[in-house]
């Protein structure tokens, strides 16, 4: 498996394919994450155009099992956040299968 990309290395192709400076880049990138948990914290979804979205969901409580021991205990509500990914890049990275 390939390495990952770093933010170092992210914020600099960032910066060479839009003209900018390093710093600017960053703070580009630091400002794009702090939008993107703020409006999802408010309106329960944020859209990156042409990646995906950010959603808040809220999971009810249920009863759930230890597997260790068999027992059933019980699992409160909760919120969580997931990511989907839009068809476009799903399709662009995992092609469809031809029927």
């Amino acid at each position: 498996m390939a390495e990952r990309m770093t933010q170092t290395q992210l914020v600099r192709e960032l910066a060479e394919s839009t003209e900018l400076n390093n710093k600017t880049a960053r703070a580009l990138l630091d400002s794009l994450a702090a939008i993107a948990v703020r409006e999802t914290k408010k309106n329960g979804v944020f859209v990156i155009p042409g990646i995906g979205r950010l959603v808040r969901q809220e999971r009810k409580a249920r009863i759930g099992r230890n597997p260790a021991t068999g027992e059933s205990i019980k699992i409160p509500a909760k919120k969580v956040v997931k990511f989907r990914v839009a068809k476009s890049v799903k399709d662009a990275i995992v092609p469809p299968k031809k029927k």
